[in-house]
């Protein structure tokens, strides 16, 4: 430290800072200042007789003066410098010991390794010795540019944790921040950038015609209070990239929407196809030209855009009229009906591959989680180069140099290292997702979005009985609904939720991004959530699905063709939908549950199945034929034709017709009055009148002696009188009135009426 107290003496300045600026060694950080140093000092006579040595402990002294608060290098500096290091150490020894100690214990109780959490301690300890003061002083602000200084200094892609915001994750979790401070640094990230404006959407894209600009802010300005973010991003890069930009790049100073043919058919051309790269065995490049799947949607898209134009032209003519121009997409370019039967019949094949494999896919995620915990547990139990075997799997458990909250063992045979907390986790989130998803057919996103608020209970008013309920939150149709939740499903719930709360039983608040809307949701106790370094972050829907697909590679199912099978989550979904439909549900009920608006949008997610018809056919037929006896499939003789033909004629009864079936018995002891296959015969409706009053009779005679059972029996028959009674009286009183129907008589027809 004397040494380099004597350095700065040799500089102007009232203060040692000023000195230290004077010496102009803080501008570059890669450049070694102690070489700059002992040159000033040997030319001052001041070098001691051993420079060597002398070089090699400046740092320390250097050091000294930083903790001490006499000097305050830049951040860009200290980050880039080789020397001083460690500054956190002095720090903790002059500066604040208590608050460095205070992070090393939040080092120790969390769950990341000291290679990450050392570093981001130096960070911190770095922001301390460019600002001066102690832990509680640092602001989000300092943090800030930490970051960005960082990205500065070091540019390009360099190591994967040189840029890390693990620093500021531990500063967070030691409370010194306000409890409104945003509880994650990606809330920073220009990645979760949030919405942009309308401009910035098309200007990303460098228009080069400026009035063509102004129209297509104008008009996605105009669209946007009706459509989402998500869509609205969609229209731009379509109308904007796709549309304009294309034609700009193939046919530069266009000004105009009015295309010519040729323009409008060599755009359709290039929107309908695209060129895929492939290498051969031999390494020579070939291109292929395929069908862009998209490319409706775009035609869709473009024609619509013209369509509006047009129409808001009779609205306001002076600002959308010199725009209005023919669309040069004609209805019949958009072949809707050929694209929804080509995804209908893709999306069926793969409902069909899937669906036999989902009870095996089910099995091996299961198995894998109780393995991977089962390894976790024998971990802990084991000492360090200890080996253990679980399901079949030998480890040994690794030996550290460094602490490490992370469980790592070997694979005795290659000594590849593995992280056996990350594997249990991961397992048992593609346990999670596969099993929520093919129990309930949600969406992916809605599955992201589930939270311990989802899970409501109903009680029914009749019996009391209480039912629980899972709350879908909304999402692409912007509609709530509920789910029943089976108790195969309730075991699964139960279990995240066991996994995922604190100590107190409460489940933490975590804070999620909305990729869709580019905003950051309030917190909220997700159920997929899991711990990040030492923050504890939602499982995005990305996440998702890199867990179900390695769960699936882990597996080893193949297709149809040998090929590794893959799953998407919403492959769940239509598979859901198909067995339910397949096993009795009424498709108006799955529509409900699969929160569609559209009944057709629900019976195209259920695959067809070529035997399903057959087979439904087939069992119909067996049925009929079980119901009725084998001799009747046979030429009937003349004496089953005669008495086939009789039953006919021992239908009739005194009141009108008996309507029962061929070959029945009467089911009513032919108690006619009170049969409903008797068809009156109008003209005994004084008969029926004479039935009721005796009936009428009876039951004052039996009420009058007490035969209570009688008479319950004859108000019966008494009721059907009256019924048939009213039958007949119809019957009649449609036989005299007369209804006008309107047909012309024949001297009024056309033919008879036409003149030459």
């Amino acid at each position: 430290m004397q040494a380099v107290l004597d350095w700065l003496e040799l500089y102007p300045g009232q203060s040692w800072q000023q000195r230290w600026e004077a010496t102009a060694v803080g501008h570059d950080g890669r450049r070694d200042w102690r070489l700059q140093m002992l040159a000033d000092l040997a030319a001052a006579g001041l070098l001691d007789r051993h420079p060597g040595y002398v070089r090699k402990i400046l740092g320390t002294g250097l050091i000294q003066l930083i903790g001490g608060d006499y000097l305050r290098p830049s951040l860009g500096w200290l980050m880039a410098t080789t020397s001083p290091l460690r500054i956190a150490n002095e720090m903790a020894k002059v500066r604040d010991p208590e608050g460095i100690a205070e992070l090393r214990t939040a080092r120790l109780a969390g769950t990341v390794g000291d290679s990450t959490m050392i570093p981001a301690i130096e960070k911190i300890a770095l922001v301390m010795a460019a600002k001066g003061g102690l832990l509680r002083n640092v602001t989000i602000g300092d943090c800030l540019e930490l970051m960005r200084v960082s990205r500065e200094v070091f540019p390009g892609p360099t190591r994967s944790g040189r840029h890390s915001p693990v620093f500021y994750q531990l500063l967070h979790s030691t409370g010194l921040f306000p409890s409104d401070t945003p509880p994650t640094v990606r809330m920073f990230s220009p990645v979760f950038a949030g919405q942009v404006p309308v401009e910035q959407l098309v200007d990303r894209y460098q228009v080069a015609c400026r009035p063509v600009r102004d129209l297509l802010v104008d008009y996605l300005r105009e669209r946007q209070p009706a459509i989402d973010y998500g869509t609205l991003t969609s229209l731009a890069t379509t109308l904007v990239l796709w549309f304009w930009k294309d034609l700009e790049r193939h046919h530069p100073g266009i000004d105009s929407l009015r295309l010519s043919p040729e323009t409008a058919s060599a755009w359709k051309q290039r929107i309908r196809t695209r060129v895929v790269r492939s290498r051969r065995a031999d390494g020579e490049i070939t291109e292929t030209t395929v069908e862009r799947d998209t490319a409706t949607d775009a035609l869709t898209t473009v024609r619509s855009f013209y369509l509006d134009l047009a129409q808001w032209a009779l609205d306001d003519p002076a600002r959308w009229g010199p725009w209005a121009a023919p669309c040069p997409i004609r209805a019949t370019d958009i072949q809707h009906k050929k694209m929804n039967s080509r995804r209908k019949a893709r999306m069926d094949q793969r409902t069909r591959d899937r669906l036999p494999i989902l009870p095996a896919l089910m099995e091996a995620v299961d198995r894998e989680r109780k393995a991977a915990a089962g390894r976790l547990a024998a971990a802990r139990a084991a000492q360090p180069g200890e080996t253990f075997t679980v399901d079949g799997v030998t480890l040994r458990l690794a030996r550290l140099v460094r602490h490490s909250p992370r469980i790592w063992a070997e694979e005795p045979a290659t000594s590849r290292r593995r992280d056996l907390i990350r594997e249990e986790d991961n397992a048992f989130w593609a346990w999670a997702a596969v099993e929520v998803l093919r129990m309930t057919g949600i969406r992916v996103e809605e599955l992201s979005e589930l939270s311990h608020h989802s899970l409501v209970q109903y009680r029914t008013p009749a019996t009391g009985e209480l039912i629980p309920l899972l709350q879908i939150p909304p999402s692409k149709t912007d509609e709530e609904r509920l789910l029943v939740i089976s108790p195969e499903l309730a075991d699964v719930l139960s279990t995240i939720v066991c996994r995922i709360r604190n100590p107190d039983g409460s489940v933490p608040l975590v804070v999620a991004y909305d990729h869709h809307e580019k905003i950051w949701n309030p917190p909220i106790p997700l159920l997929f959530q899991r711990a990040i370094a030492l923050e504890i972050r939602p499982i995005p829907i990305s996440g998702i699905r890199v867990l179900v697909s390695d769960a699936l590679a882990r597996t080893g199912l193949t297709d149809v063709t040998g090929k590794p099978l893959d799953f998407s989550p919403h492959d769940f979904r239509r598979i859901f939908t198909t067995d339910a439909i397949m096993n009795g549900m009424p498709p108006h009920i799955a529509q409900l549950l699969l929160g569609h608006k559209d009944i057709n949008t629900t019976m195209g997610y259920k695959a067809v199945y070529p035997e399903e018809a057959i087979n439904g056919h087939r069992a119909f037929i067996a049925r009929r034929r079980g119901l009725r006896p084998s001799e009747e499939y046979r030429h009937p003789s003349d004496a089953e034709w005669d008495e086939f033909l009789g039953h006919f004629e021992r239908r009739r009864l005194a009141l009108g017709d008996c309507g029962r079936a061929y070959g029945t018995g009467c089911i009513h002891e032919h108690s006619c009055v009170r049969c409903p296959l008797l068809r009156v015969d109008p003209a005994q409706r004084q008969r029926l009148i004479d039935i009721r009053d005796n009936l009428t009779a009876r039951i004052a005679e039996a009420e009058r002696e007490g035969w209570l059972g009688e008479a319950d029996g004859l108000r019966v028959s008494l009721a059907a009188a009256k019924e048939k009674l009213a039958q007949a009286d119809a019957s009649l009183q449609r036989r005299v009135v007369a209804v006008e129907l309107g047909m012309p008589s024949f001297s009024n027809v056309a033919a008879r009426t036409v003149t030459s």
